[in-house]
């Protein structure tokens, strides 16, 4: 799993309340400040299921989301600007990936094996193996349950912040997460077990 990430620095009280009246130059730099992680998170959670474009298409509509519901931010409120952008961001992506009710493939036993049995003589090939065989089976899991884990384990959210982000409570948080970790940790046997 990766590393926890550092969590971008957050924008100015000044710029936010600049943002907030419409000044277009705060927004701007609101856009420049939390587009890298807006895309990051859509784009893990449409892995594999459509194209850059569509990556884009739901990041603008996120922003376009945050601007109309910017100046209801609560800025002394109990959250962040970015999980409160992340929170638009991860529904807007997991309505997309229930509209389009993509597939989801089971990990193929075959290749991981045929994928291992090379792996073994060359490190990075291994980990590059054990990143692709982890990208897929968060890709397998339904969209609240990635949705879950990658504010967690990419956006680097409390699980608290990901109670507020999705709107759910904390103990369902902590399931979510752990259905997703035992998805994850038997994706991985099936390929050493092959």
């Amino acid at each position: 799993m990766p590393s926890r990430p550092e969590r971008c620095p957050e924008l100015d009280e000044l710029t936010v309340a600049s943002a907030q009246r419409g000044n277009s130059r705060a927004r701007r730099a609101l856009v420049e400040r939390y587009q890298r992680p807006v895309l990051a998170l859509v784009s893990r959670m449409l892995r594999g299921r459509g194209d850059a474009a569509l990556v884009e298409d739901v990041a603008q509509e996120t922003f376009l989301r945050v601007f109309r519901a910017l100046p209801n931010f609560d800025r002394n409120g109990p959250a962040r600007l970015s999980t409160w952008i992340l929170t638009i961001a991860s529904h807007r992506t997991i309505d997309e990936l229930r509209r389009r009710k993509l597939d989801t493939r089971p990990l193929e036993s075959p290749s991981a094996t045929h994928l291992v049995a090379k792996s073994r003589a060359d490190e990075s090939a291994e980990r590059r193996m054990l990143a692709e065989v982890i990208a897929k089976a968060v890709d397998e899991l339904a969209p609240e349950y990635r949705a879950a884990f990658i504010l967690r384990e990419y956006h680097g959210l409390e699980y608290a912040e990901i109670a507020s982000a999705l709107g759910i409570d904390l103990g369902t948080v902590k399931s979510r997460l752990n259905r997703a970790r035992k998805r994850l940790r038997q994706a991985l046997q099936e390929v050493y077990d092959a």
